[in-house]
C-alpha cells in the first residue's frame, strides 16, 4: 500500500480528474442491491458501466435486471447518478456522485432483433460486445470457431453506431473484432482484454488487436482479473505491466481500466462449473481459482503509474492521472466528443 505522502498524492491526482472504469461483473438476482458500488465511489472512481446481462442468462433476466437497478439508482440519487451524457458525467463530479451506465456482454440479449438496441439504449445500456466467449447469431467468441462478424451482427454494428451504443470487443473472437473494428463508424473499444503478449489467454488480445482499436479512436480497458495478468504472479504489478505496455504500443490516450471486478458474494464460479463449456477446460482447468483486483487499488495503481513515468520516462503519465479520451468512446453518441476526459 502506498505511504502517508504517496497517498496523499494519488489523491490529489484522482480529484483533478475523471476517472473511469469500463466494467464491472456484478451478476444479476431478483431485487439486487447495489450498495457496493460505493466502493467505487469512495476511491475516486467518477463513472462506472455496470454490466446487466451475458449470453450465459436468458435475455428476459437483462430486462429484469435493468428494471432492478435503475430502480435501486433512483432510490439512491443522493450518491449515484444515471448518466445519459457526459454532461451529467461531470454534474456527477461535481455533486460528488458516482456516475453509472450498464453493459450488456453478448448479444443473445438482442432475441435476433436489432431493434433491441434502441431498446437497451434508451435503459442506459452504452456498450456492448457480440459473443461472451461462445459463438452466438452475431459473432464469434474468444472459446470458440471464429465465424466473423455474420450479416446480423453486421446489422446491430450499423444500429449501435446510429443510436451512439459504444461497439465493445471483448470477449470477441479475432476476426470478428476485426472485422468490427473495419466496419464501425464510430471508435470501438475492448473494455476489459488485456495483453496477450504479456499473458497468453485466449480471452486477451494480440498487438494487432490493441492497435487496431486505437486507430478507431477506441480504448482498451485493463482487466484485473488474475487469469488474464500473470499465471505465476497476478496482482497490481501485473496490472501495470499491461497498462505500461499499451501506452509503448499504441500511446496513453487509448489505455484505461475496465477491472470486471466480480463481487465477494458472486455465484460466478458455481456458474462456472454448471458452464463450463463457456470456460473450458484448455484455457481454466489450472485456474478455477482466480481472484479480482478490487476498486480499492485505484491509489496504489496511480503512485505506481507515477513513479514509473517519473523514473523511466516511458509511457508520459500525465500529471492528471493517466489518460486521455474522449467521452463518447465509453458513454455513446449523446456524449461530447470534444473535452478531453481521463480513464484510469
Amino acid at each position: 500500500m502506498p505511504d502517508r505522502a504517496s497517498a496523499a498524492r494519488a489523491a490529489k491526482l484522482i480529484n483533478e480528474a475523471l476517472v473511469w472504469d469500463a466494467h464491472a461483473g456484478f451478476e444479476y438476482s431478483a431485487n439486487r442491491d447495489l450498495s457496493q458500488i460505493q466502493r467505487w465511489r469512495d476511491v475516486g472512481f467518477d463513472y462506472l458501466s455496470l454490466n446487466v446481462g451475458y449470453d450465459v442468462m436468458p435475455w428476459t433476466d437483462t430486462i429484469a435486471a435493468l428494471a432492478n437497478y435503475r430502480h435501486w439508482l433512483a432510490a439512491n440519487s443522493d450518491g449515484f447518478l444515471l448518466a445519459n451524457t457526459a454532461d451529467d458525467v461531470r454534474r456527477a463530479k461535481t455533486g460528488g456522485k458516482l456516475a453509472v451506465t450498464f453493459d450488456i456482454e453478448g448479444m443473445c440479449s438482442l432475441n435476433e432483433d436489432p431493434a433491441m438496441v434502441a431498446f437497451y439504449y434508451d435503459l442506459g445500456v452504452r456498450q456492448m460486445n457480440f459473443a461472451y466467449n461462445l459463438n452466438n447469431a452475431a459473432g464469434g467468441g474468444c472459446h470458440d470457431e471464429d465465424i466473423g462478424l455474420t450479416d446480423f451482427g453486421r446489422a446491430v454494428v450499423a444500429e449501435m453506431n446510429r443510436v451512439g451504443m459504444i461497439v465493445d470487443c471483448s470477449h470477441n473472437a479475432y476476426r470478428t473484432t476485426m472485422e468490427a473494428m473495419e466496419l464501425s463508424s464510430a471508435p470501438v473499444i475492448f473494455s476489459h482484454s488485456n495483453a496477450r503478449r504479456l499473458c497468453d489467454h485466449e480471452r486477451n488480445i494480440l498487438d494487432d488487436q490493441i492497435k487496431a482499436c486505437a486507430a478507431t479512436g477506441g480504448v482498451v480497458g485493463i482487466n484485473g482479473i488474475h487469469w488474464f495478468l500473470d499465471v505465476d504472479a497476478p496482482g497490481i504489478d501485473a496490472l501495470v505491466a499491461h497498462i505500461d505496455y499499451m501506452v509503448d504500443l499504441i500511446g496513453p490516450a487509448a489505455v484505461g481500466l475496465g477491472l470486471d471486478y466480480v463481487l465477494p458474494d458472486s455465484t460466478l464460479f458455481d456458474a462456472l462449473t454448471v458452464n463450463k463449456n463457456f470456460w473450458p477446460d484448455r484455457q481454466y482447468a489450472m485456474r478455477r481459482k482466480s481472484a479480482y483486483l478490487p476498486p480499492e487499488i485505484l491509489p496504489e495503481v496511480t503512485e505506481k503509474l507515477r513513479l514509473l513515468d517519473v523514473s523511466s520516462g516511458i509511457s508520459t503519465v500525465n500529471t492528471e492521472l493517466n489518460y486521455r479520451l474522449r467521452g463518447e468512446q465509453f458513454c455513446g453518441g449523446e456524449f461530447d466528443g470534444d473535452d478531453g476526459i481521463t480513464s484510469a
